[in-house]
């Protein structure tokens, strides 16, 4: 009976995968029909530059700083990651220090306290894991399955996944903040109720083969200079002619 029913309930998360899968495939052909994404991204490097991931950095140095990033500036993780190195040199002196020792190094970055706890909690479960506070074997794994590996952690949500593997690995990932999914969104290259998770699945599919690092950099200055959130400059947006949001209001 209850292999049975391990059965049917594995049968079903393979229909809901498939169904998502198709979901995805249908709206990126869709969107694809409609915008020019390489013209696109043609047009965000002529107006920014074309960025290139030429600094490979530590997995778990990366996956640290990404937790780090959250709800705060670069400028403010940046120096809590450096506080964090200073007082811990290594992540086992981390692992090994109180929860509250964490967050005093970490303050300058905000949330200090719950991020600490997540960052305790990290080392802990890849130690548990893997056996050593290292993740460089992700980079020589398959985008997919390293993608896999880290989901399995408690606390890592799709977008410090894509963070992690395109920062440190180069892999083809595409991270969605918040300045990116508002401007794909406006673009009309998401839809407009989208969960991180589909709008991930979505954009790794639809982005161009080494052109996910150059379109995640642009659309963040894109977003943070000109499609803000209130007041956006249309007029001075290099995709303004391809943007459903944009093509109203000029």
């Amino acid at each position: 009976m209850l292999k049975n029913r391990e059965r049917a309930i594995g049968e079903e998360v393979k229909a809901i995968a498939s169904d998502r899968s198709a979901l995805v495939s249908r709206w990126v052909a869709r969107a694809l029909e409609e915008k020019p994404l390489p013209q696109i991204i043609r047009n965000l490097e002529l107006a920014f530059g074309e960025p290139r991931n030429e600094r490979r950095r530590d997995p778990l140095d990366t996956l640290i700083n990404v937790i780090l990033s959250q709800a705060t500036s670069d400028v403010n993780s940046d120096r809590a990651f450096a506080s964090l190195k200073r007082r811990f040199p290594t992540w086992e002196d981390a692992l090994r220090a109180r929860t509250s020792s964490i967050a005093a190094a970490i303050r300058s970055g905000g949330l200090a306290k719950q991020k600490a706890a997540v960052i305790k909690d990290l080392l802990r479960q890849i130690r548990e894991k893997h056996g050593a506070l290292d993740l460089s074997f992700l980079c020589a794994m398959p985008t997919r399955e390293a993608a896999a590996y880290l989901a399995q952690f408690r606390g890592i949500g799709p977008k410090t996944i894509a963070c992690t593997l395109l920062f440190a690995c180069g892999k083809e990932v595409f991270p969605i903040d918040t300045h990116i999914f508002r401007v794909l969104r406006r673009v009309g290259l998401l839809p407009d109720k989208c969960s991180a998770e589909l709008a991930h699945a979505i954009m790794d599919q639809m982005v161009p083969r080494g052109k996910f690092y150059s379109f995640h950099i642009n659309l963040i200055r894109l977003g943070r200079t000109i499609c803000r959130p209130r007041e956006p400059q249309c007029g001075r947006c290099p995709i303004v002619e391809y943007c459903d949001y944009g093509r109203e209001r000029i």
